[in-house]
């Protein structure tokens, strides 16, 4: 129980920065791009509250590695052009994440020279640990997300770089996306695809290896 409560304690900072920032740079790119809508709905804002979901949430707390928000609402009809730009817009999301990712590392490396040196292992411990978990954090929630699965960001970039016919047919199981993405996460074909992935940026990112 004990573990348990750290392990969720360890984890709430680091999520909470990874999905608050990842959405908000969604918004802030669509905003940059034409769109106003997340800005009018309150969502161009640094409060997790806004941004979060509560099974995306879930997600995260059982597997420690992956989930999701609450998507920033987008309108692709106010976008100069709106096939171009919502590829630039899903992609911001993942690449804000794959930015802290590289941020939480460098802290980590920062803080393991530290660790010899500092007086008390009461701050070095917490720091490393939390900038571990920053890196794992970040790294699922850019590799998951870019999934083409809907809602995921990867189906909005593959929509945008599909051929229009085939986009038109692809976005028709946008209405299954959800329940699509949960048949591939309990099934465990989610795992076998992208935990390899995380795997390898993750130990690249904190020990330089791969």
């Amino acid at each position: 129980m004990h573990d348990m409560i750290l392990r969720i304690a360890l984890l709430a900072l680091p999520v909470l920065i990874a999905v608050t920032v990842h959405e908000v740079a969604h918004g802030w790119i669509a905003f940059k791009l034409g769109d106003n809508t997340a800005q009018q709905a309150g969502r161009l804002t640094l409060n997790p509250i806004k941004h979060l979901d509560l099974f995306g949430t879930l997600v995260f707390i059982i597997t420690q590695m992956v989930g999701w928000a609450k998507p920033v609402p987008v309108n692709p009809y106010n976008l100069k052009n709106p096939r171009k730009d919502m590829i630039w817009v899903a992609a911001a999301g993942p690449a804000a994440n794959i930015l802290m990712a590289v941020g939480f590392s460098l802290l980590y490396h920062l803080t393991s020279r530290m660790a010899g040196s500092y007086p008390s292992d009461m701050i070095i411990v917490p720091v490393l640990l939390i900038s571990r978990v920053g890196v794992i954090i970040n790294v699922g929630l850019a590799t998951f997300n870019l999934l083409p699965v809907p809602p995921l960001d990867g189906s909005n970039i593959a929509m945008g770089l599909l051929p229009r016919d085939m986009a038109r047919i692809y976005q028709s199981i946008t209405p299954y996306g959800f329940l699509i993405l949960l048949v591939l996460i309990f099934s465990g074909l989610v795992d076998k695809v992208i935990f390899p992935i995380i795997s390898f940026m993750t130990n690249l990112l904190l020990y330089g290896q791969w």
